[in-house]
């Protein structure tokens, strides 16, 4: 009985082992956390907060203006009542404890956030890019070149490994939410997941010069199906045959 009960708990782990080892690689990718989605949500929170927090002065500053008002017939100003050394005390440490609990508490989940955003995935395309007056000059892992337009496959994080060739760019996609500086004799990197098909606009966040303005681009996010048979078609044309990503 008991080698019947030692052979089933065996039977039944080696079971659960081999199930572990046999999950699809589908499953990793869509345990990646998109960093843009709580982008949004803390900016919300921001507003939230700075709402609430300027309606809250607002109210207190118009009830102190009207409540110490100077009175008609009154030579002098409106007078307060004096306040005890422990209200005095109160009044300021109790308001700076509740709004900078509330600041630290958005900081934390800033933080939280920005390592998100430097986390990143092992499942990657991993492109290189270097910036100059004025492109954004792309290559993919197979070797293929690109100007202005990244190309990337639906569903697949994408990594850009930056530098710049001649002064301090920033590589901005806006509805990715990244943005990070490339700049001369320094790698630097971000990271975004492109979740399905269409059009993005990339920029550059810092001033670079007469012609800044001008240095525009686009992402491309295609089905991965389509973003195979289009690095495959530039691979041939570029002298590249071959190659894989």
């Amino acid at each position: 009985m008991l080698r019947r009960v030692g052979a089933g708990a065996l039977l039944l782990a080696l079971s659960w082992q081999a199930w572990a080892a046999d999950q699809p690689a589908a499953g990793a990718a869509k345990a990646i956390k998109n960093p843009a989605a709580g982008w949004d949500h803390l900016w919300q929170e921001v507003l939230i907060d700075i709402t609430v927090i300027g309606v809250i002065f607002a109210l207190v500053m118009t009830y102190f203006l009207i409540r110490y008002r100077r009175k008609p017939g009154d030579p002098a100003t409106g007078n307060a009542p004096k306040l005890s050394p422990a209200a005095a005390v109160a009044w300021v440490v109790i308001p700076v404890f509740v709004f900078l609990s509330d600041d630290l508490y958005v900081a934390a989940n800033g933080w939280a956030l920005w390592n998100v955003f430097r986390d990143v995935p092992a499942d990657r395309m991993e492109v290189q890019l270097e910036s100059g007056m004025y492109s954004w000059d792309y290559t993919y892992p197979n070797g293929v070149k690109a100007q202005n337009e990244l190309r990337v496959p639906a569903g697949k994080a994408v990594m850009l490994r930056m530098t710049s060739r001649d002064t301090l760019h920033s590589h901005w996609i806006p509805d990715f939410r990244v943005k990070e500086d490339s700049m001369p004799g320094r790698i630097t990197y971000l990271w975004f997941l492109p979740e399905k098909p269409g059009e993005h606009i990339i920029t550059c966040g810092a001033y670079c010069g007469v012609m800044h303005s001008y240095m525009a681009g686009k992402v491309i996010v295609l089905p991965a199906d389509e973003f195979k048979a289009w690095l495959d078609q530039q691979a041939a044309q570029q002298g590249m045959p071959g190659k894989t990503a």
